[in-house]
């Protein structure tokens, strides 16, 4: 995997990030999602290296990033804390202006750092997400029952971090198939590497404050930022699963893109082939969508 790429551990302030880092041309941060880790990005990550320098990253607490303490109000995991770590890595690199794509949990930390970064994110791609307020502000049984780990994971430790280190393998199998993907995108190799990356106790314990701060302070975020009007002003690219949630809870209020229209100036996208993991189920078609709007 990742052939042509090197990889290494890049200190931040707060904690250690992991990186690959791979090609030549416009830098392009890729950020993965749960129960992933930058594996996610592997195909992806060497079909656009010819076209552009290609950072894949794991996110503080995942993978074999740093785990930073946390507090009360789990600001060290808020997709704020998340955003600022990247773009000191990405400094570290030689990049102070950058484009990136994050899916699922990644897609959070990327629209952060476009509203908190504006001078530094000249694009951003959001693959498979809303916006985490406004996806909180419409939760109802079809969210609750389809992405369980928005509730139990946000729960008071210690009863999520004894489940996913308990059961890593269970929770990597469920995420597969209870989201709409085909587990034949996943070889043994990438499906060992997710496990072992829950089994820890301490990244558990991280994951799990990742989805606390998405509960609450990252949510008062948003807020915040809509209520003083900050928008995102680069412009973004949002894909999402053809065949999952986003592609039918939001279609009253015109979609995914009516919603992201309410935190972005110029946004575009629509839904690809694929279940919630299709960067991994269809990577040569995920590859092609993001050089197109990257590389224009």
């Amino acid at each position: 995997m990742f052939a042509g790429f090197d990889a290494r551990t890049v200190q931040v302030k707060k904690t250690s990030i992991f990186v690959r880092a791979g090609g030549s041309g416009p830098p392009l941060l890729l950020l993965h999602g749960f129960p992933e880790t930058h594996v996610m990005w592997r195909d992806i990550a060497v079909a656009l290296a010819p076209h552009f320098s290609v950072v894949a990253a794991d996110l503080r607490g995942y993978g074999q990033s740093g785990c930073p303490a946390s507090g009360a109000n789990h600001a060290a995991y808020s997709k704020r804390a998340m955003a600022r770590d990247m773009v000191q890595v990405m400094d570290v690199l030689g990049f102070d202006r950058f484009m990136v794509a994050g899916h699922d949990r990644g897609g959070r930390v990327a629209y952060r750092m476009a509203l908190d970064h504006r001078e530094i994110v000249s694009k951003v791609a959001v693959l498979d997400i809303v916006p985490t307020a406004s996806a909180w502000d419409r939760v109802d049984a079809r969210l609750a029952l389809a992405f369980w780990p928005w509730s139990l994971l946000a729960q008071p430790e210690p009863l999520p971090e004894r489940l996913l280190s308990a059961a890593p393998d269970a929770v990597v199998d469920n995420a597969i198939a209870g989201w709409g993907s085909a587990p034949d995108a996943f070889p043994a190799e990438v499906r060992a590497a997710y496990i072992e990356a829950l089994r820890d106790p301490a990244h558990a314990h991280a994951i799990c404050e990742e989805y606390r701060a998405a509960a609450g302070i990252d949510r008062e975020h948003d807020a915040q930022d809509q209520a003083d009007g900050r928008r995102i002003r680069c412009p973004l690219l949002a894909l999402w699963s053809g065949e999952g949630g986003l592609e039918n809870w939001y279609a009253e209020e015109g979609g995914p893109l009516a919603i992201w229209r309410q935190w972005a100036d110029n946004v575009g996208g629509g839904s690809v082939k694929g279940g919630h993991f299709f960067p991994e189920e269809h990577p040569e078609d995920t590859a092609a969508r993001l050089s197109r709007f990257f590389a224009s």
